[in-house]
């Protein structure tokens, strides 16, 4: 029986060019001449925290990066913006969620969508990632399609595909 999983992984390779992207950008830009800023990533909390000199400054990174990032591939759905926080010496610092891998609230939303659609497709939780099975493969390309219009509050990457 063929079956493919739905996950939402991120490319952290992709993540640090996105990254080098926007400091290049950064060294361009003449308002931030001799201000630093700085990227640092926790791919084990799935977290990257960014601090610069003051909030105005903080928001045109935020800018530079969504742009760098979305032409590396990454929709702004991956990402969850935490709020400006102030640090020691007047600078800024903002914390961003890494959406890497399905939340569970997420994968109970896709097998209700699978369910409701009355294809003939199963849709089991594994981990952190939906596995959808059904007999004919055709069925599962209907699925996968019905799941990407769906609104969905994650990006969905179709993996493992199996014959």
């Amino acid at each position: 029986m063929p079956s493919i999983d739905a996950a939402s992984k991120i490319n952290y390779a992709e993540l640090d060019n996105a990254i080098n992207n926007t400091k290049k950008a950064i060294a361009t830009r003449f308002d931030f001449r001799n201000s630093p800023v700085e990227f640092s990533i926790d791919k084990k909390e799935k977290v990257m925290k960014i601090s610069a000199q003051d909030e105005g400054k903080l928001a045109a990174v935020k800018e530079m990066f969504i742009g760098a990032a979305t032409k590396r591939g990454f929709s702004v759905k991956q990402f969850e913006w935490g709020e400006p926080e102030h640090g020691l010496a007047s600078t800024s610092k903002r914390e961003v969620k890494l959406k890497d891998g399905l939340e569970t609230d997420v994968c109970k939303q896709i097998t209700k969508l699978v369910k409701e659609s009355g294809l003939k497709v199963q849709a089991s939780i594994q981990g952190d990632e939906v596995r959808l099975t059904a007999k004919q493969i055709d069925d599962i390309r209907t699925c996968m399609a019905m799941l990407q219009k769906a609104d969905l509050p994650q990006v969905l990457q179709f993996v493992n595909p199996k014959s």
